[in-house]
């Protein structure tokens, strides 16, 4: 209920948003990319795309042109957005988050749209099927809140004697419930302790590490959110002033000084969303292109961070890491 209630929350919403006139040649296709975070998170979400479209025969700026559109967690501007995209005719909608993928689904009949989402698709509504998707929308399934119990096991492995973990969520994204639902079934397995906390913008974050730093949990479970990802840098500077060792669903909030995480490789995920939207300009239809399973998972520890903190690291714990930032 909630989540239908959001998504016809944002097919309603009348917001204005400041609009560029694009102009373009009638031969070459424009692109439009919607992704939840900012654009200075994004440099190497935007390489691994271009690379993806250039598998596929198509470079920005020669044959196919790409608008690139950061909301910035501003959700409710996204029906002007998507609006102003199917007026003006774009040829391929990418939308690589959960939320512009459900609005441009909810909103757009006529564009194809290649999303990237972290739930089951079908479940959402956004296809038929993962191997016959129908309709005019298909993409990449990521798994990311499937894979929270897993990332929770190995925070657990990681520091033995954790028990009361405070997990941080953003009320405002809709797949919150079921990586929170995860985190709850996992944690009595585990011998945990879970405290929710919530925070959608930067006071509230702030205000959540002050309660934080009062009841001194023992470790902090960050939800996966691109609002939070935006903040990694506040993150990692709050976490290590209150000595709080801190995991997360992507490695860019490790190499700010996260302490690890565990989730896609999320460079992957855009790299084949590109190829999708290529293949879709190249004629393939989105009916008949199967929503493909992202299977490249990484599990990143920062040792500065860890010795910081006074963690010893288990060896068997050192030996599956993906990556060890230094």
């Amino acid at each position: 209920m909630r989540r239908r209630n959001f998504i016809a929350g944002l097919a309603s919403t009348t917001a204005s948003w400041p609009l560029t006139a694009y102009a373009q040649h009638a031969v070459v296709p424009v692109v439009g990319l919607i992704r939840d975070g900012s654009a200075d998170t994004a440099a190497r979400y935007v390489a691994a795309f271009r690379k993806g479209l250039n598998e596929t025969g198509y470079v920005e700026g020669q044959n196919v042109n790409v608008e690139y559109h950061w909301l910035e967690g501003r959700y409710d501007h996204l029906p002007a957005l998507l609006a102003d995209l199917v007026r003006r005719q774009v040829t391929v909608i990418a939308t690589p988050g959960q939320v512009p993928s459900l609005a441009a689904k909810a909103a757009v009949a006529t564009v194809p749209i290649v999303f990237g989402i972290g739930e089951d698709p079908v479940q959402l509504g956004l296809v038929a099927s993962l191997a016959r998707p129908g309709g005019n929308a298909t993409g990449i399934n990521f798994f990311v809140s499937e894979l929270a119990a897993k990332r929770l096991r190995l925070l657990h492995d990681l520091i033995p004697n954790a028990v009361r973990i405070a997990v941080l969520v953003n009320p405002v994204n809709p797949s919150v419930d079921t990586t929170l639902r995860e985190v709850q079934e996992a944690a009595p397995t585990l011998g945990l302790q879970i405290q929710v906390l919530k925070a959608s913008t930067i006071g509230e974050i702030d205000a959540a590490f002050a309660t934080l730093a009062r009841e001194r949990p023992d470790a902090l479970f960050v939800t996966p959110d691109a609002f939070f990802l935006d903040r990694r840098v506040q993150f990692a500077t709050l976490t290590a002033r209150d000595r709080i060792p801190a995991t997360y669903s992507i490695r860019e909030a490790v190499t700010a000084g996260g302490l690890m995480s565990y989730g896609p490789d999320f460079a992957e995920v855009f790299r084949q969303i590109g190829v999708y939207t290529a293949s879709i300009l190249n004629g393939a239809k989105p009916a008949d292109l199967p929503v493909l399973q992202s299977t490249k998972l990484e599990f990143v520890l920062n040792m500065q961070t860890a010795r910081a903190f006074g963690i010893n690291v288990p060896p068997g714990v050192l030996s599956i890491t993906d990556e060890v930032v230094e």
